[in-house]
């Protein structure tokens, strides 16, 4: 039985022009988890990741923090939905970057309704793929994990919306369970499953070994 680890990205910039890019704290974060893995004589055979900077930046701390990791194969089923495409989709018209908690609230609340709309294919965000085409994709580097690494130590870095979307596919959960998975899952978290050539099982979800004990100012969800 093999184990595959599925990390979120560091924290990114959220509010900021490009939010693809890992803050300060994003790049702690996740020299840190690598630094816990190095610690616990944790190894891994394989890693994918996602095509987005914020994957190869988070992929990049983690290995650092490691003190190595095997050169990753590029999954783009692993990129994130674009969620200013997804609210836009339901709500046209200029919207301005969140900043006070209010509109932060606002934010998620149309994210939500927004993601809801995408996945019963009641809107198509631009520039974006259908989510059975979203779900195909995450659903390909689960089955290639399976078919290649059998028994092995396997190691995914991605974003919340695929990795929300995986434990949803394992776990077999409504939409709606998909949705709030996913805006849950906190920057650098780790979720565990367990795979035979079969299927995979869920482990654990978004936990956070790395940084137990740490100051409170090391989590973030966005």
């Amino acid at each position: 039985m093999g184990t595959l680890f599925l990390v979120r990205h560091g924290q990114a910039s959220f509010g900021a022009a490009d939010y693809d890019q890992l803050s300060p704290l994003g790049a702690e974060q996740c020299r840190r988890l690598g630094a816990y893995w190095k610690a616990r004589g944790q190894r891994f055979d394989a890693v994918l990741r996602g095509s987005l900077k914020r994957h190869a930046q988070s992929y990049a701390g983690i290995a650092e923090g490691l003190g190595g990791l095997p050169e990753p194969l590029i999954w783009p089923g692993l990129n994130e939905y674009d969620s200013e495409a997804v609210v836009k989709a339901i709500h046209p018209g200029p919207i301005a970057h969140p900043k006070t908690p209010e509109e932060v609230r606002n934010h998620f609340r149309l994210l939500r309704t927004g993601l809801l709309a995408w996945m019963r294919a009641q809107s198509a965000p631009a520039g974006m793929p259908s989510f059975a085409e979203f779900s195909a994709g995450v659903a390909g580097a689960l089955d290639h994990v399976r078919a290649h690494h059998a028994g092995g130590q396997v190691l995914i870095v991605s974003s919340g919306g695929p990795i929300s979307t995986a434990v949803s596919q394992v776990l077999a959960t409504p939409l709606e369970s998909a949705i709030e998975l996913n805006l849950r899952i906190r920057n650098s978290a780790v979720t565990e499953f367990v795979f035979t050539a079969r299927k995979h099982s869920l482990l654990t979800f978004n936990t956070l070994p790395h940084l137990d004990g740490a100051d409170a100012s090391l989590l973030s969800y966005a």
